[in-house]
This record gives C-alpha cells, sequence and structure tokens, in this order.
C-alpha cells in the first residue's frame, strides 16, 4: 500500500523526470515585430525574433533565404537594446554581400578589421575567419558574433576549431549561420551546441550517440534517440528550406529547374602495376585509398581537362563556373580556355586579390572562373550572371560539393541550372558516395523542416511532445521461484515491504556513460553525474528501506573516463566514479565495509578507448594512466540489534559445506595454483595461449613477482608471433584479498544473447561475480533482488542456486529476454513441487521469508 508520503515523492520524481527534457534555454530577450526593420520578408523577421530571444542560435537556411539579411538586422537590434561593438566572420569573397544588404537595411556599412586595435567609432565590424584562426581578433571586445558559413570551420584543424569556439564564447550573444549543416558529421552538429552553450559536447555524444567502433571519431544516431535529438536540435536550430516552412507563401522563392549531366571519361591506362605487391590491376579504382584516387587524378587530368574545354566550346555564349581540386588542373584549364575571358582564383594570391577577382565574376565582368570549392564554395552569390558549372573532378567531400552547386542554384536565380560532373571509370563509387551523402543531407532537412512545419519555432511545443516519452506500461512475469518486473525502480519499489530483500545484487548506471532505455525514466539518461545522483536520491532510500537489517547491497560499479575532446581540458582525465557512488550510499544509511577491485584487460581497453596507446606512450609518458579496473562496493544497513555485529537473520554456513579451503579462496578472492614453472623458450613455442597462462598463473601464485620476467615472457611471446593484439594475455596476477583477478569476462548472458541474435545488454555483470556475491551474503530459499535487473543474471543466478530471484528493468526488450533466460533455466531445473511464491502481496511478518519481495500480479 502506498502512503500519501510516497505519493507525494513520487509526485516529486515525475517532475524531476520531466525536468529532464532536453530543450535548449532562452536566454536573450524579446523583440517586438514592429521594431523589425520592414524591408524583411516575414519568415526572414520570425527568424531574427527567434534568434534574439535565444540568445545563441543556429540558422540553418537554404541557399538565398536572406541569411545575410537577418544576421545585419540580429546585430543591429541587439546593438540597440545592448549597446557595444559586434561582429560578422564570414569566409573570403562574402564581405561585399554583407556590405549590399547594409545599404538595403539604411544602416552604415560592417567596417572591415583585420585585428581589433582597428576599432574606432562605429559597432558593426567584419572579417574573416582567417583572421580570427590567426588569433588577430579580441572576443573581449564584442557584445554579439555571428559566424557566417560556420560550417568551413570544419575545413580548419581540430586544435584550431577548440580555440575558436572556446575563445568566442566568452561573448554573451553568438549565432552560426550556414545552409549545409552535414548530415554525415554529426560532430559538426555537436561542435556548434557546444559553442552556442546548449549542451557540453561530451553530454551531447552520451545522450544522443554510439560510438563506431570500427572507426574512432566516427558516431551513429542511437535509433531510440532519434525523435528527442532531431526535436532538441530544432529548439536551438532553425532548418528553413522555404518560406512556406514557416506557413508563409514561397511567391519569389521557387528554385529553377537543376539538370545534372553525368560526363564518363574512359582512356586507356595501359598496364597498371601495384608497387606493394607486383600485382597486375585490371581495373582501376579511385575508391581503393587516398592514394589511388590522388594517381587517378594525374592519370585522367587531359582527358577530364578536354571534356570540360569541348563542353564550353559547344556553348560559347554561357557564363561557367569551373571548380577543380588541383593547381595543375587549374593551369591545364587556363591553357584549354583561354586567358581573355577566364580568371582563376586560387590560395596563393592574397585576399584582396581573390576578393576582386570573385566580386568581378559575380557582376559579369567576365564570362568564366575557375577555383577550388574549399576557396569560393561558401557564400558567394553568383546566381545573377552565371547557371551553369562544371566540376572537373570529384571526391569524397560532400559539403564542398554541395556548397559549391548553391553558388549559382540558389533563391532568385532566373535560368535552369546545369551541373556538369566530370569523373572517370575508376571514380564510379566516388560518384554513388556523393550522390548517397547528398540523399542524407535531404533526410536531415526533412526531418528538422517537418517538426517546424507542425510547431513553428515554439519549443514550448516541442517540451510537450517529448514528455510524451514517460514510462507508462508496467509488466510482470513471476515463475515457481522468479519475478521479472518491466517498470521504473523507483516506482516499483514502493510495492516492496519493509525489510523484505535479503541481498542486493546490482550493476547501477555508470552515470550519464550509457543510456540503457528509450524513455526518460532511464538512470543514464541525465546530463551530468550530480544529474545521474539526483535521480538516486530516490532511489536509494527505497533500497535501504527493503533491505534487511544486517543485510548487503553490493554495487558493481566503475570509475569514468573523461575524453579531453568533450571537456577542453587538453588531457583525459578520470572522474572517481566509484568514489561519489560510496558516498552517496553511505549518505543514505549504509555502512560501508569493503571493496573488492576485478582486473580488466588494459588491451581490449585501448582497443575499445584509444586512451591507452603503444604508440602514444611512446610519444609521451606523461600523457598515459592505467587501465580502470572495475568495483564490487560492499554496503551493510545496520542490525536491529546494536549489541553485536550479526544481521537479524544472519547468513549461515555449515563448516562440512563451507570449508576452511572455500573459506580462504573467498576471502582471498583467488585461487592458487599447483605450482608448475616457467618453461624455456622451445618449449613456449609449442603450447598455445591457454596453456601458457595456466603456467603463468602458477608462477604468480608460487613466487614473488618479477617485473622484468613478465616483460620477458610476454616479449618472447610476442617474437613467436602469439602476444594477441585484441586481449592481454599474461594479465598481472594479485596475492591481494581486495582484488579478484580470475573473473571469466566472456561468461555473462550476453554470451547466449548474441548466439540467439537478441539484443545485447551494454554493460553487463560477469556471472561468476554474482555467483560469489550469492554464495557469500545469502542463505538458499532467501531473496536476491537487482533493481536494475538487465536481461536478469542476477535472478539467472540466484534461481540456479536455489533462492529466489526478483529483477526490475525498464527496458521492455532486455526485460523480454531476461524472461526468456529465467523460463529456460527454470524449465532445466525441475522446479520443486512447492512454489515459493505464492499470493501474498508480501511477507506477513519480518522473519516470514518464504514469501518474495515485490507486488502481486
Amino acid at each position: 500500500m502506498t502512503t500519501n508520503a510516497q505519493h507525494s515523492a513520487n509526485s516529486d520524481y515525475i517532475d524531476f523526470l520531466k525536468s529532464k527534457i532536453s530543450i535548449a534555454s532562452k536566454d536573450g530577450f524579446e523583440i517586438d515585430r514592429a521594431d523589425v526593420n520592414p524591408i524583411l520578408k516575414p519568415h526572414q523577421v520570425d527568424v531574427v525574433q527567434w534568434a534574439i530571444l535565444g540568445g545563441r542560435r543556429a540558422g540553418f537556411l537554404s541557399f538565398g533565404l536572406g541569411k545575410t539579411v537577418i544576421q545585419l538586422e540580429t546585430l543591429r537590434l541587439i546593438h540597440k537594446h545592448k549597446g557595444g561593438n559586434h561582429l560578422v566572420v564570414c569566409p573570403l569573397g562574402v564581405k561585399q554581400e554583407f556590405s549590399k544588404d547594409s545599404d538595403l537595411l539604411g544602416i552604415d556599412r560592417p567596417t572591415y578589421i583585420t585585428n581589433t586595435d582597428q576599432i574606432s567609432k562605429g559597432w558593426l565590424y567584419i572579417t574573416n575567419y582567417e583572421r580570427i584562426r590567426k588569433g588577430d581578433i579580441d572576443p573581449s571586445k564584442f557584445t554579439s558574433v555571428t559566424f557566417d558559413e560556420a560550417s568551413v570551420l570544419r575545413g580548419l584543424e581540430t586544435q584550431t576549431v577548440d580555440m575558436l569556439m572556446r575563445e568566442f564564447r566568452k561573448i554573451p550573444y553568438r549565432f552560426v549561420f550556414t545552409a549545409t549543416p552535414s548530415p554525415n558529421r554529426f560532430l559538426e552538429l555537436t561542435n556548434y551546441a557546444h559553442y552556442l552553450g546548449i549542451m557540453d559536447r561530451g553530454q551531447i555524444l552520451t545522450r544522443f550517440f554510439e560510438r563506431d567502433s570500427t572507426k574512432a571519431g566516427n558516431l551513429n544516431l542511437l535509433r531510440r534517440r532519434e525523435k528527442e535529438f532531431w526535436y532538441w536540435m530544432s529548439s536551438w536550430a532553425c532548418f528553413v528550406t522555404k518560406p512556406s516552412d514557416l506557413g508563409y507563401s514561397d511567391e519569389g522563392y521557387q528554385l529553377p529547374p537543376l539538370k545534372i549531366t553525368r560526363h564518363l571519361v574512359t582512356f586507356d591506362r595501359g598496364i597498371v602495376v601495384d608497387k606493394r605487391d607486383g600485382q597486375t590491376q585490371l581495373f582501376a579504382n579511385a575508391a581503393g585509398s587516398l592514394i589511388e584516387g590522388s594517381r587517378e587524378k594525374r592519370r585522367s587530368l587531359t582527358h577530364r581537362i578536354e571534356k570540360a574545354a569541348e563542353i564550353i566550346t559547344e556553348d560559347p555564349d554561357s557564363h561557367y563556373l569551373i571548380w577543380h581540386h588541383l593547381n595543375d588542373e587549374a593551369k591545364a584549364i587556363s591553357e584549354a580556355v583561354g586567358d581573355n575571358d577566364l580568371r582563376t582564383v586560387t590560395g596563393s594570391q592574397s585576399i584582396d586579390q581573390k576578393e576582386e577577382l570573385l566580386i568581378g565574376f559575380s557582376s559579369g565582368e567576365y564570362k568564366y572562373l575557375s577555383t577550388k570549392p574549399k576557396i569560393a564554395g561558401s557564400g558567394c552569390n553568383f546566381q545573377h550572371h552565371c547557371h551553369k558549372a562544371i566540376f572537373v573532378g570529384i571526391d569524397y567531400k560532400f559539403n564542398d560539393f554541395i556548397q559549391a552547386v548553391h553558388r549559382i542554384y540558389r533563391f532568385m536565380q532566373k535560368h535552369q541550372c546545369e551541373i556538369h560532373i566530370i569523373y572517370t571509370d575508376a571514380e564510379t563509387e566516388v560518384l554513388e558516395k556523393l550522390e548517397e551523402k547528398w540523399s542524407n543531407h535531404l533526410k536531415l532537412q526533412s526531418e528538422m523542416t517537418e517538426i517546424i512545419k507542425k510547431h513553428g519555432l515554439n519549443s514550448d511545443l516541442y517540451q510537450q511532445e517529448l514528455s510524451r516519452e514517460m514510462f507508462e506500461n508496467r509488466q510482470e512475469y513471476e515463475g515457481d521461484n522468479f519475478k521479472a518486473i518491466n517498470n521504473d525502480n523507483v516506482l516499483e519499489l514502493d510495492h516492496f515491504q519493509e525489510n523484505s530483500v535479503d541481498l542486493i545484487v546490482t550493476s547501477i548506471p555508470f552515470g550519464n556513460h550509457y543510456e540503457y532505455s528509450e524513455n526518460y525514466n532511464c538512470f543514464g539518461h541525465n546530463v551530468s553525474n550530480e544529474d545521474f545522483f539526483a535521480q538516486m536520491e530516490f532511489l536509494t532510500p527505497k533500497l535501504y528501506r527493503a533491505l534487511k537489517p544486517g543485510r548487503i547491497a553490493a554495487i558493481h560499479v566503475k570509475d569514468r573516463i573523461r575524453y579531453s575532446s568533450m571537456t577542453g581540458s587538453g588531457s583525459t582525465f578520470i572522474d572517481p566514479f566509484s568514489d561519489h557512488t560510496n558516498l552517496h550510499f553511505i549518505k543514505h544509511g549504509f555502512l560501508c565495509i569493503g571493496r573488492i577491485t576485478v582486473t580488466t584487460d588494459v588491451v581490449q581497453e585501448n582497443n575499445q578507448t584509444y586512451r591507452l596507446g603503444w604508440s602514444e606512450k611512446c610519444k609521451d609518458g606523461t600523457k598515459m594512466g592505467v587501465g580502470l579496473p572495475e568495483y564490487i562496493l560492499l554496503f551493510r544497513k545496520a542490525p536491529t540489534d546494536k549489541s553485536n555485529t550479526y544481521a537479524d537473520q544472519p547468513v549461515t554456513h555449515s563448516k562440512e559445506d563451507y570449508t576452511r579451503a572455500r573459506w580462504q579462496i573467498d576471502a582471498h578472492s583467488y585461487w592458487k595454483s599447483d605450482g608448475e614453472r616457467l618453461v624455456s623458450s622451445e618449449m613456449l613455442a609449442k603450447y598455445d595461449l591457454s596453456q601458457v597462462l595456466k603456467i603463468w598463473k602458477a608462477l604468480q601464485a608460487n613466487e614473488d613477482y618479477d617485473y622484468e620476467k613478465h616483460i620477458d615472457l610476454c616479449e618472447k611471446l610476442d617474437a613467436m608471433g602469439k602476444l594477441p593484439t585484441k586481449y592481454m594475455a599474461l594479465p598481472p596476477m594479485s596475492k591481494s584479498d581486495h582484488v579478484w583477478d580470475d573473473v571469466v569476462r566472456m561468461k555473462t548472458l550476453n554470451s547466449t544473447q548474441a548466439r540467439k541474435n537478441l539484443s545485447k545488454h551494454i554493460c553487463p555483470l560477469q556471472l561468476d561475480l554474482i555467483e560469489r556475491l550469492i554464495e557469500r551474503y545469502s542463505n538458499p530459499g532467501e531473496i536476491v533482488l537487482d533493481p536494475f535487473g538487465g536481461i536478469m543474471s542476477v535472478p539467472y543466478m540466484a534461481l540456479q542456486m536455489d533462492r529466489k530471484g526478483v529483477g526490475i528493468e525498464l527496458n521492455d526488450e532486455y526485460w523480454a529476454d531476461g524472461v526468456s533466460h529465467l523460463r529456460s533455466l527454470e524449465m532445466k531445473m525441475k522446479s520443486a513441487s512447492i512454489k515459493l511464491f505464492d499470493a501474498a502481496p508480501g511477507p506477513t511478518s519480518d522473519t516470514d521469508s518464504a514469501a518474495v519481495a515485490g507486488p502481486t500480479s
């Protein structure tokens, strides 16, 4: 029966869960629509109001929707209300667009500066990314800043971007605008959110993504987090493809047709021989490697330029924008087309030279412009005099490609646009990948614009939509000797009678490290460790209440790795999560009686985290820590009788069954070997790794540890090609009674699940750990509870060891898999004829150990 106090506490708990809903805060101020310059279109006014109200926002607006005028008006209104200096940062060749739109708005043109010593009496300034990259601009001088075509940041070195983001985060009002946030590089979106102060980069990665174990730095959006991710993004980033996305007419904003012509170039390459292995290649493949792609570019250069010249010759009256990637291509284009009507923009030219040439082509002063996408692909408006473009070559860089396309294919373009793509038969796969990324880009736009169309720019409605993602459908399965409950454990524990559980064994979520369920009830779904323990504040008192006096709660934990890329600290470090857990349980009345250390495989850990690499250690030993063990924290609820240390219901063993030898093994947590010695290198070569490991254990158990011998043995194995790179063959063996170094790490219910193609639990607790804890701290027939049941490993072992297992799990897939494990085991065990779980809701007294904890069905 739930008391009024429990109802009140649960109401507070539900409020806490609702507070988890990720919506960007509003840190700006309101602007009356009448204060916005009347020259702005209605959709532009909406974005200006939304951006200023948020204070820190991203505008992802399609090409030609007026990003320039929106940014200028946003800065003008902030200046009007807050004063100070205001800055536009843009790519090369774009500052003239801000000058022209300033004239339209009737405000002073922005003053171009190369360093902040040039700030004078004006309020609006403009500079290039090259200037801030060099550190010439002091962010502290500005009240607001907008990054125009911010996607160019992805082309800078990571350290440069980190510095830029860190320094410019000091400006109170910050905005980023671009038409093409990359759908294939989620890190770009996380960087924007981190820079804008929406959410810490590390928290974003934890909440929404799973890391690709095959490629460091690659991110995959969690399927169960997709809806929340898109709504969260829509609360701080507006994706607008046309005015009708915000409910306005599209008159004047219809894009003309786009005609894409693919020109396949073939030629006789002769016999191609791979220098590495001497093998003859029958078919060229530029997608095989960067080196092969570069070779193909050079082999085909003449043929591709000939095709480009042919296209231009057949259409002599049109203006053409010619995109290339190599300097040699630029030279060949100049020779093929001629210098009279062609201008080439190169990286070696001065900033002023580049801008003069780009502005000249934009104004129609000459017919042909040849340049690289990374130089002029962002921000330039060439649609007024040009509607045809030629890509004399392609690569995998989708953002460069799509930006280059939209220099002419944008609103206010009056002609059908023609895009000519020249590629060789060896580049077919490259073209297919490029088109696949284009499709993904359109999907990203579709996901975001559908939310905008449905709710407008009102993030309060987003919050209402996401509040439906709370857990609701409780399920329960009861066997003869177990109970598996699919529910929020905080709410479920209200149904447990006080002092009704004999042992708690669980692996709690490691803060916000993983998310196990798709709803807000999930303990892993928290922004920070602090928020995780705030949720534990609702659970731990209920665990204490349910546990019998004098009995044990065994809590499996691991410390956290904090990566420099997530924290901006410049160094990876360890967050002592186990210590936080210890203090939390002590705070709620538990007595800490021990900490068991479980060693882990440092080689496997490095393969998963890229934190302990051998190569990096050799470069700089100071950055290298050590592998992270796991811990079992042992907590005890104080017994009722304070005159002795015995539990109200002690865990007893007969000395005949529980021998002195077993006690010693349990107390010391490792097994003695039979004393075999190391063998010679010749004999070692005849053994497999399992035999070597047995010999190693024997040596470690019976001799003093010798560091040099340990290294020597591993080096001999390495010389024979037997030292694994995926796991540690000869780990250190412990003689400490606080360290368990012999855990069979692959022996988990996940192994069974994997064979059945079921969903694998993210971080399961090993079965032999559970077995030892149940044996040491419970009697046969007693109740063992796991409030984070997962796939029911703890109830599974309790059932196998003649106990009664109870598991509570939020994830319905894990729960269903766990029920399957338990049912299968129970059928194999030939259950006793007397049903251990009767229909009563719980024990009628504290001594009624035959009843089961938990609610009635």
